[in-house]
């Protein structure tokens, strides 16, 4: 056995960032795991201990903590061998137990399917994250040594093990910047998944490297002779094309193969941010660049902490993409987040900043999780915060906030705060007012009006790109559609009793509970509910409650207006459960009723619309409604105006609406004639007084010869 793959070739790996005393607690941790899966081996033949011990190096090669090590060589413990969390505790302290519980933690469910099993399992890993950063870090090194040893697996068990780290643990790596594990992963999944692909492509890039060799050394030399003539320090390195990512532009992007390994790749490690900037200089003195193709990511990092200079040169014939960083954003580059470890004794502005970005993602995860009505709600919620092409724009006081290409001013207001977001009313775009659900620009600056009292639009989930946004706007929505349901079903019921003589307080629990028992729902309040969403008629309910829940069957008929003459008041701004006929247009004044809609709440028409039923049955269903007296909301009307044709009649019409205090919302004209048109009108008016007064502006109008409300 080759000393890498003892404790003991571990050891000498540690002692270059690690203390003895720390060195020998990881060292005890190996021997209590390899006793605790004695006679235990892998698909492969070899001895079980082989895995943790492996997955420790690959956190040793990350420079991981003490305790992050002593979890990797007993992170099967708890699951495979039956030592309890608090034999380890006991052993190695509460951290270390904590550690390995959390990573045991994201493997033991059952699941019913594959998608279900994933988001799940992201909903676990949160939680884990949550506690501590590390857990999905010791997960990340366990999943890479198993993609590693992947090949003694049965077919159907590799396909899954490859998908789920395609779709869950490399887009985790790499949103906490850890390149490195993040793109082997990938490699790993897509030959796992494609081999012949991956063979394929495999071999046209060692071919293509053999023969551009000359290229690459050549630019490799003048870049190299460039800097020492600034006298710059930088080493340069070449940079490999990973085969994962030439399959997704080949197959994404409809680019041909050659087409993506047209470009030489180099990345230049610097001592300094000021000698990136000046080698920046010296590269672009060298060779042109290419319009547009420069990015500052040391000024504005990536969302995961990634920070360089992005450049794009023409030089020798060929395109050449170079990054330029230091040493310190290399570590970062790779490890990301891991790289916290590293620095933990000499910490910098960088990782500092890097662990806040990390804490601020997780924090976001959680509270995406808390408004999730389901795990599968709560991946789709997430994964485009897995996946994200940045923009970056400024808040009024100079704030940088990074989001996702695509994101609206909404997206931008619930990045700052849930409650901002569900206030929203306006926005101001470079202090322009601008579009909610314009897509932001990278560099514009986006300030959010808000109004005390606003409340979502259900309209914004059609256009929101982030996983916060959406999940913020649906349990809002939520939340509120329940409140007004109950609010809505409560007065429906009440008016309903009055029918029967009787007042709600008046029922006693138990005939409530026998009520709820016949009608199969949880609560009284489940029930209530029903009845606002238009579920349940609350003549039936009201009358279970009077004479006893057997009384009246579910699907009974019954005669007579619900609840005899009591009305029920309406002010016109009920929310999400009162809505107005686009049939007739019912405004304040007009003799009104409504109709439950299932699942929809209440449709409120006219009493002469033609939609309404004229059966006996039908006209059960009704609920008298009256105007409440206080309206100050607009209500849309269709006028149908016929005119004599002269220059000017149309804007003749809209003057008149204007003087009478109307909004227009439409104007068309459907029919005319050499002489005569007929055009229609849509207007916004307070109630039948405000109409009348615009009807009768536009009927003095001397090309006027008729005006009509229009009711379908």
């Amino acid at each position: 056995m080759s000393l890498e793959a003892t404790v003991e070739g571990l050891a000498v790996e540690l002692s270059t960032y690690l203390d003895t005393n720390r060195i020998n607690q990881v060292r005890r941790a190996y021997y209590y795991a390899e006793q605790a899966h004695e006679g235990q081996m892998r698909k492969s033949g070899d001895r079980y201990i082989t895995h943790p011990l492996a997955v420790a190096h690959i956190l040793a090669g990350l420079k991981l903590d003490h305790q992050s090590l002593m979890a990797a060589m007993l992170h099967d413990v708890i699951e495979d061998t039956g030592i309890p969390k608090d034999a380890l505790s006991e052993q190695f302290g509460e951290d270390v137990a904590e550690l390995v519980d959390g990573v045991s933690k994201l493997t033991q469910i059952e699941f019913r399917t594959r998608a279900e099993a994933q988001a799940e399992n992201f909903q676990k890993m949160t939680l884990a994250m949550a506690r501590d950063i590390r857990v999905i870090l010791v997960k990340l090194a366990d999943r890479l040594h198993n993609m590693r040893t992947l090949g003694p697996m049965p077919y159907e068990k590799r396909q899954r093990i490859a998908t789920e780290t395609l779709d869950i643990y490399a887009p985790i790596a790499n949103r906490l910047g850890m390149h490195a594990i993040s793109t082997e992963l990938e490699d790993l999944g897509f030959a796992s998944l494609h081999p012949m692909r991956s063979r394929y492509i495999s071999k046209a890039v060692d071919k293509l490297r053999g023969g551009h060799r000359e290229i690459i050394e050549d630019i490799r030399g003048c870049l190299q002779e460039k800097l020492e003539e600034r006298g710059l320090p930088g080493r340069i390195l070449g940079r490999e094309k990973h085969l994962n990512s030439i399959y997704n532009k080949m197959k994404f992007k409809q680019k041909s193969f050659y087409e993506i390994m047209d470009v030489y790749a180099f990345r230049i490690i610097s001592d300094t941010e000021d000698d990136c900037y000046r080698i920046l200089g010296a590269v672009h003195s060298l060779y042109k660049p290419m319009p547009g193709r420069f990015k500052d990511y040391i000024a504005m990092p990536k969302a995961n902490g990634y920070q360089s200079l992005h450049t794009t040169l023409f030089g020798m014939h060929v395109n050449i993409e170079i990054q330029i960083r230091t040493e310190e954003m290399e570590h970062i580059a790779n490890d990301g987040i891991a790289a916290h470890w590293m620095y933990k004794n000499e910490p910098s502005s960088v990782t500092s900043v890097n662990q806040t970005r990390v804490d601020r993602w997780v924090k976001g995860l959680m509270e995406m999780r808390e408004r999730a009505d389901d795990s599968l709600e709560f991946i789709e919620h997430v994964k485009v915060d897995l996946f994200p092409d940045e923009i970056y724009v400024f808040t009024p006081r100079g704030k940088i906030m990074e989001l996702p290409r695509g994101a609206t001013p909404i997206d931008f207001a619930y990045a700052i705060h849930t409650d901002i977001g569900n206030a929203t009313v306006a926005c101001r775009i470079n202090r322009n007012l601008g579009s909610l659900s314009r897509p932001l620009q990278s560099g514009q600056t986006v300030e959010v009006i808000t109004a005390p009292g606003a409340r979502p639009n259900p309209a914004w989930l059609s256009f929101v790109v982030t996983g916060k946004a959406r999940s913020s706007i649906r349990h809002t929505l939520k939340s509120q559609k329940l409140a007004e349901s109950l609010e809505l079903g409560r007065t429906l019921l009440k008016k309903s009793l009055n029918g029967f003589g009787t007042r709600l307080s008046d029922i006693a629990e138990a005939q409530k509970q026998a009520v709820v028992n016949h009608n199969q729902v949880n609560s009284f309040e489940d029930l209530v509910s029903d009845i606002g969403l238009g579920n349940r008629m609350a003549y039936l309910v009201a009358r279970q409650l009077v004479s006893g829940a057997e009384s009246v069957g579910p699907n009974q008929s019954v005669k007579g207006i619900e609840g005899g003459d009591v009305s029920v008041t309406i002010k016109g701004t009920e929310g999400m459960l009162v809505h107005f006929a686009a049939c007739c247009k019912p405004i304040p004044g007009d003799p009104v009723v409504g109709v439950m809609d299932s699942g929809s709440g209440m449709v409120i028409h006219s009493d002469t619309c033609s939609r309404l039923p004229e059966d006996n049955e039908g006209r059960s269903r009704l609920t008298h409604l009256t105007w409440a007296k206080d309206i100050t909301d607009e209500f849309s009307v269709e006028l149908r105006v016929e005119l004599e044709r002269q220059r000017g009649v149309i804007a003749e019409v809209a003057n008149a609406v204007a003087m009478a205090d109307g909004n227009i919302e439409r104007i068309n004209v459907d029919e005319q004639d050499a002489r005569f048109g007929v055009v229609s009108v849509v207007v916004k008016v307070h109630g039948r007084k405000h109409l009348a007064r615009v009807m009768r502006r536009v009927r003095n109008i001397k090309a006027v010869t008729s005006i009509n409300r229009v009711k379908y």
